[in-house]
């Protein structure tokens, strides 16, 4: 045995004093025993929002919660807020790894004395060797063409943008997963899959089949590609169909540290593009027939470096369905630096517009200032 118990002691009295204190420390506790080692190490960051919304579309503005019955809704607010800090532990031990977060998401709390805020599960698996069991980014969603926003999530209206349960196997560039089966817009709201008896029905009934994710990842000196491929089975609402959903998405270097991002979605990806604003099953108004809804979404930003720690982006993000023709678009425009290797301030402003069928032009502006401290 390599640690004294005296040295183990001394180690949790430091990883405790480092949380009590709350500065950074990568590693808060390595210890060797034979042959194995377990390392317990913090991250996170914690940031704070200053937003102004103005227009008719409501805060958060890209919620469609937001436009009840497709009325615009006259807006102009201004809000302060924590509640996309978050924390995560990782635990290694040999060859198995174990990684959880929390965000401050959840449901409760309000704003008239405390503020408080739930805290919410967003990653919560296991990896071992080339296996990932649990909960994280779907492996249809590409990260790396995700643009840096100040805006929760950015422009989630024309990305691929989901967390959820699956089991993973990656080979050499080839990603392969079985995922969790959710049918959008077959009555039962995202039921999850754990609330079955406890309200005496049935959650899901049909959905019996995973949904099935392949992913090609490429990566050279300029940058960047993957291209993904979705198939699930969507069988709610008297149907019983395969929904094919396919993706391209890529960061390239261009002039010393910027970047084009971008990604493109096309098919029937349903809740897995465009933060879910179509049902996966809708009823055509021209037809009164159930079908597939399909959607075409994409994103392109580019990040430049006024200097080492100074840069912008500016974003677009669009979606339209084939069937309903809603249509949803976001643009973004930020300034963000460095102020130390750790601590980010910026400001961001942007606008999202809807123009769906049957309603008139819509949209709201945001000016957004932010403050984040990663740890």
């Amino acid at each position: 045995m390599k640690h004294t118990i005296f040295n183990r002691l001394l180690g949790l009295s430091i990883a405790s004093t480092l949380l009590t204190q709350s500065t950074y420390a990568v590693e808060l506790l390595n210890i060797t025993d034979g042959d194995e080692t377990t390392i317990v190490s913090l991250g996170g960051y914690a940031k704070i929002d200053v937003r102004h919304v103005n227009g008719d579309v409501g805060y958060q503005d890209y919620w469609a919660a937001n436009l009840p019955g497709g009325e615009a809704i006259e807006t102009s607010h201004t809000g302060f807020n924590i509640r996309e800090s978050r924390i995560n532990f990782k635990i290694t031990h040999g060859e198995v790894t174990g990684f959880v977060e929390f965000d401050l998401y959840g449901a409760g709390g309000n704003e008239v004395i405390s503020n408080s805020s739930n805290p919410r599960v967003r990653h919560f698996f296991i990896n071992y060797k080339n296996w990932m069991l649990g909960q994280t980014w779907s492996t249809f969603m590409p990260l790396q063409a995700l643009p840096e926003a100040l805006d929760f999530g950015g422009p989630h209206v024309g990305e691929v943008f989901v967390r959820q349960t699956q089991v993973r196997y990656t080979s050499g560039n080839w990603q392969f997963a079985i995922e969790n089966p959710e049918t959008n817009g077959d009555g039962d709201i995202g039921t999850p899959s754990s609330a079955v008896g406890l309200s005496g029905t049935e959650a899901d009934p049909d959905e019996a089949i995973p949904d099935f994710v392949a992913r090609y990842n490429h990566s050279a000196d300029w940058g960047q590609l993957s291209f993904g491929a979705l198939v699930r089975k969507i069988d709610q609402g008297g149907l019983d169909e395969t929904g094919i959903a396919l993706n391209l998405a890529g960061k390239i270097n261009t002039y010393g540290k910027d970047d084009l991002r971008f990604q493109v979605t096309v098919g029937e990806p349903g809740r897995y593009a465009a933060a879910a604003m179509t049902s996966d099953i809708v009823t055509n108004p021209d037809t009164a027939e159930t079908e597939v809804e399909g959607t075409t979404a994409f994103t392109v930003a580019y990040r430049h470096f006024w200097t080492e720690t100074l840069r912008s982006t500016a974003f677009y993000g669009a979606a339209e369905t084939e069937v309903l023709k809603l249509k949803r678009s976001h643009w973004g425009v930020n300034v963000i630096d460095s102020v130390t290797n750790k601590l980010d301030i910026g400001g961001e402003l942007g606008s999202f517009a809807v123009d769906d069928d049957g309603i008139t032009a819509i949209d709201s502006t945001y000016l957004q200032f932010s403050a984040t401290y990663k740890f």
